[in-house]
């Protein structure tokens, strides 16, 4: 099967809303795929959407593989333009387990380092993020807000796109922005 990335174009946005909440209605129920449709469609009406940075993994004959968003974030009002969020990523699930994520979210990284950005923080199972590089963002003084529901504090993560921007980047994460969290 022949993979390619491609950046977000018109020709793929109801295309990709339709993948994204199938994707998540097989992995969780129909609720699920409505709630994640709705924050893409709501995160590409923000500021913080980066069509840039709004990916898909295609294949020869141009079906939808593979989505990954990055969007802009910001920690109690600070590091605007510096940080990223990583929602949602999905993956057709019959090609799971294929690197099709892998693959997207490394091509992501090498973007938004291009961009200038010196993180990115994403919520989800750590096992499926540590190997991307990604730690608990607690280590770091990174901490969930009251609008962050999380099973256990390491599955909120971040990860450092330049050398030392940790250090610096400080505070709690809160989604209260986006009402399809909420």
């Amino acid at each position: 099967m022949e993979r390619k990335i491609k950046v977000m174009e018109a020709c793929y946005l109801e295309r990709s809303l339709d993948f994204v909440q199938q994707v998540f209605e097989e992995y969780k129920d129909l609720e699920e795929g409505k709630v994640v449709r709705a924050l893409v469609e709501e995160i590409r009406s923000k500021k913080y959407y980066l069509p840039e940075m709004e990916l898909l993994m295609v294949d020869e004959e141009d079906n939808i593989n593979g989505y990954a968003m990055f969007s802009g974030f910001h920690l109690e009002g600070k590091y605007e333009g510096e940080m990223l969020i990583l929602t949602p990523v999905a993956v057709r699930t019959s090609l799971q387990r294929r690197h099709i994520s892998r693959d997207l979210i490394e091509y992501g990284f090498e973007k938004a380092k291009k961009l200038g950005y010196k993180a990115v923080l994403v919520e989800g199972n750590p096992r499926n993020y540590h190997s991307r590089g990604f730690v608990t963002a607690a280590e770091y003084g990174i901490m969930p807000g009251a609008s962050v529901h999380l099973p256990r504090i390491d599955c909120l993560m971040v990860k450092e796109l330049a050398p030392g921007a940790l250090e610096k980047i400080k505070g709690q994460v809160e989604y209260d922005f986006y009402r399809a969290l909420m």
